[in-house]
C-alpha cells in the first residue's frame, strides 16, 4: 500500500519548478526591457546632440570659411550617429563625433570673434550639457546591463534564459583614443 502523502510529491515538485520558471522568465523580461529602455535613453541624447550640430556648424562657417574639412568631418560624424542601427554602431559613431567636435573647438580657438559669439557660446554650453547627459545615460545603461547579465548568467536562471533565448547586449565602453585621453592628466597652460 502506497502512503498517500508521497503521491503528491511529484505534483508539488512540478508546481514548484513551474512557478520558478514563470518567476524567472518574468524577471528576465523586466531586466531585458530595462536594458532596452536605457539604451533608448542613450539614443535620445545622441540624437539631441546630433540636432545641435547643424546650428554649430553654421555658426562656425561664418567665421572659419577655410576650415571646410573640419566642418565636413563634424557633419559626416553626425550623419553616422543618425544612421546607427546597433549599440556598437552608435558607440563608434559617437566616438567619431566626439573627436570631430574636439577638433572643431580647437579650430574655434583661432577665431576670437567666434569664441565671443553668443550663439556659439550657447551651442557650446548645450553640447557640454548634452555630453553630461550622454555620460549619465551610458552609466545607467551599463549598470542596468550588468544587473541583467548577472541575473541571466547565474545558475539556475541561465537554464531558463537559454531555453527562452534571452539575448546578450554590448556594454558602452570608451574607444582606445578616449581611454588614452581619460588616463592622461589635463595639460594646463598659463
Amino acid at each position: 500500500m502506497i502512503n498517500q502523502p508521497f503521491i503528491y510529491l511529484p505534483i508539488i515538485a512540478i508546481v514548484v519548478i513551474a512557478l520558478y520558471v514563470i518567476f524567472t522568465y518574468n524577471r528576465l523580461i523586466r531586466y531585458r526591457e530595462q536594458v532596452k529602455e536605457s539604451s533608448s535613453d542613450i539614443e535620445v541624447q545622441l540624437k539631441r546632440r546630433a540636432d545641435l550640430i547643424p546650428n554649430l556648424v553654421e555658426t562656425v562657417k561664418g567665421y572659419a570659411i577655410h576650415e571646410r574639412e573640419v566642418l565636413e568631418n563634424v557633419t559626416n560624424a553626425r550623419s553616422k550617429i543618425l544612421e546607427a542601427k546597433t549599440v556598437q554602431e552608435g558607440l563608434e559613431a559617437d566616438n567619431m563625433l566626439t573627436s570631430a567636435l574636439k577638433t572643431l573647438f580647437a579650430v574655434a580657438e583661432n577665431y576670437p570673434d567666434l569664441k565671443a559669439n553668443q550663439n556659439f557660446l550657447q551651442l557650446q554650453e548645450e553640447l557640454v550639457n548634452t555630453e553630461d547627459k550622454i555620460q549619465a545615460s551610458r552609466r545607467f545603461y551599463n549598470t542596468t546591463l550588468r544587473e541583467y547579465e548577472a541575473f541571466r548568467q547565474s545558475f539556475p536562471t541561465s537554464i531558463v534564459a537559454n531555453i527562452f533565448k534571452f539575448p546578450t547586449f554590448d556594454y558602452f565602453e570608451l574607444d582606445e583614443g578616449e581611454k588614452e585621453t581619460a588616463q592622461k592628466p589635463p595639460e594646463v597652460k598659463f
